[in-house]
């Protein structure tokens, strides 16, 4: 699976101030924000909830080319970077119940040096999969 998409966000000047965010190939899609830095982060966030719908409908467009998408004036057109393993880990925190089978050897000497099994299988796991 790939962890980041890069789709292009129209950012549209706001006649009270700040931007209001669309995405081309997602229609769905929008969001605003009080000044550019802003309204990127809000559009990263929208383009978040968008793609982790589509994922799981496996309904994935692709990003149109910047040089297709038609601009307004008062608009610009701005690649975002999403990385859908980073969005996971900071909004899917919740814990998962897993059972596994260690030797009875182990698992007496590692509760007796007071490990946190969740903690080393946790860790083992990111290692192996170099996250």
């Amino acid at each position: 699976m790939n962890n980041k998409y890069f789709y292009p966000a129209l950012f549209h000047k706001a006649e009270e101030g700040g931007y209001w965010v669309s995405f081309p190939d997602l229609p769905e899609c929008f969001t605003q924000g009080e000044d550019m830095a802003e309204a990127y982060k809000m559009s990263v966030d929208a383009l978040g909830l968008a793609l982790e719908d589509r994922v799981k409908e496996s309904d994935m467009p692709m990003p149109s080319a910047v040089e297709d998408i038609e601009v307004e004036s008062n608009s610009y057109v701005v690649i975002i970077e999403f990385d859908m393993l980073e969005y996971k880990k900071r909004t899917a925190s919740q814990a998962v119940k897993k059972t596994l089978s260690i030797p009875s050897w182990l698992n007496e000497e590692a509760t007796a040096r007071g490990i946190n099994f969740s903690a080393v299988l946790q860790e083992a796991l990111k290692e192996r999969l170099g996250i």
